[in-house]
């Protein structure tokens, strides 16, 4: 794993239900994915590598607009690092939901 990626997705819909429903698939298929990832109150993180990440965030795009958002904002975090290990999110935040 050299990647990490925080990734925001807000469908553009009038309905909080919708958005909610929206951003459901949008998670469900990260979790397809297989690749390690976190569901945060604002973005879910997810560890692979760049590749796999960048698929995830023309993936979501996708999915968002497929499920009925007229339009899709993504706010974009990513960490890469080519030639070492980075981080992962267990080793940045277990500590604190123990």
């Amino acid at each position: 794993m050299n990647c990490a990626l925080a990734l925001q997705t807000l469908p553009q819909v009038d309905d909080t239900k919708e958005l909610v429903r929206i951003v459901d698939e949008v998670i469900a298929y990260i979790e397809s994915t297989g690749l390690e990832y976190f569901v945060g109150p604002f973005e879910t993180t997810v560890e692979g590598d760049l590749d796999q990440i960048m698929d995830i965030i023309r993936k979501s795009q996708e999915i968002a607009i497929r499920e009925g958002a007229p339009m899709v904002s993504s706010y974009v975090k990513l960490v890469y690092s080519p030639d070492q290990s980075i981080l992962t999110t267990d080793e940045k935040v277990s500590k604190y939901h123990e």
